[in-house]
């Protein structure tokens, strides 16, 4: 009965003949890196009010939820955040799940019950992709930020309900979405638009309300909005946001709703607090703006070919996987925290680091993060 584990051994051989091997690394609780690799964007995960709206949630209603939202995990604080939200993103209502992933797959089931047609941008995250994998709808992958190649798809099949699923800013590279664009396109047709905000949220948009918001495309009736709150907001779980009969939908019918444990509330109260300083923090959108600039003269100085990041990443090419591997590793050995990415995380193929922004990290540490990465380039 040891077949399938020498299976699995000839499987982890490939991988590492590719360079694909991956590891986990604990970090401690006084970890002194430079930042460079999380998606804190904001620096809301340490903020003191977020820390103590965390505090306060966890004395009130202790560690976890107890049980699912349709069972005893909804609390007044779910409810709360829910509002906050709702409020915040500009749509008429919202679901709080306990992860971002967990969001979209029930966002992409959950339209799909009403749409034959699935039109998948290529560089989707791997959440989006199994969501469509798992509705069984017909999925179509269209051309990388290309609203013209989402027209001839839908063309292509006229008389069907159609999804069109894109991101707002990419997780891999940081490149925005002509959200506006695609929603002409969605629009003059029918289709319905899901729009996954997650490294927008926080960062772009009125009061950092999100890639949606800063389109002109919030509370719309045929658009849905999902994001995580692990990223700018510093927490944990995932939103779906949108007109209120689909959140209603969701609630009968979202199995990653109905059979899943609810976010605790201890992170809950923790992510509500970080929402209010979110809306008014102006000084760190601009400091990531400024940073963002600065990361793009720095490197384009010392010959890397890089864009100015739309929100808070940015990648820069390795020359194969294993190079990528020892260029982070090297930066970690001196202190900075850099992502790593390699197929199948890189929809072209193709390795490069991503670096992500960080409105807590200081001044010194920051430019003294860009002479390591430069300093260890292979």
């Amino acid at each position: 009965m040891t077949g399938w584990l020498d299976a699995l051994e000839r499987l982890a051989g490939s991988r590492a003949k590719a360079g694909l091997t991956r590891q986990l690394r604990p970090r401690p609780a006084d970890d002194d890196v430079v930042d460079l690799a999380g998606n804190d964007y904001l620096g809301l995960s340490v903020h003191p009010a977020v820390i103590a709206g965390s505090a306060s949630s966890l004395h009130e209603y202790g560690l976890g939820a107890t049980g699912s939202r349709l069972v005893r995990g909804s609390t007044e604080a779910h409810a709360e955040l829910e509002t906050a939200l709702a409020d915040w993103l500009l749509m008429p209502a919202a679901l709080v799940f306990s992860s971002g992933y967990l969001a979209n797959l029930a966002a992409v089931r959950g339209l799909t019950a009403v749409c034959d047609l699935v039109v998948s941008d290529a560089y989707n995250h791997a959440s989006l992709i199994d969501g469509c994998k798992i509705s069984g709808a017909r999925t179509i992958v269209a051309p990388h930020n290309d609203p013209a190649g989402v027209a001839a798809v839908l063309d292509a099949h006229p008389g069907q309900s159609a999804l069109v699923i894109t991101e707002s800013v990419f997780s891999v590279d940081g490149d925005l979405s002509p959200l506006r664009s695609l929603h002409d396109v969605t629009s003059a047709r029918g289709a319905l638009l899901l729009v996954d905000d997650a490294h927008a949220l926080g960062i772009l948009g009125p009061s950092g309300a999100g890639g949606v918001a800063a389109a002109g495309l919030a509370g719309l009736s045929d658009v849905v909005v999902t994001a995580t709150l692990s990223k700018s907001l510093g927490g944990a779980g995932g939103v779906v946001a949108g007109p209120a009969p689909f959140i209603d939908h969701l609630i009968d019918t979202g199995r990653t709703f109905i059979y899943d444990t609810a976010l605790p509330p201890a992170v809950v109260g923790g992510v509500t607090a970080a929402v209010r300083i979110a809306q008014t923090a102006d000084d760190r959108r601009a400091l990531l703006a400024a940073r963002g600039a600065q990361i793009v003269q720095r490197l384009a100085a010392a010959g890397f070919d890089v864009k100015p990041p739309a929100a808070g990443v940015l990648s820069v090419m390795a020359p194969g996987p294993e190079a990528a591997v020892s260029w982070a590793a090297d930066c970690r050995d001196r202190g900075v925290a850099v992502g790593c990415f390699r197929p199948p995380s890189t929809p072209d193929g193709s390795s490069r680091l991503r670096l992500t922004l960080n409105a807590g990290v200081p001044d010194d540490a920051f430019a003294h993060a860009l002479d390591v990465i430069v300093e260890c380039a292979p």
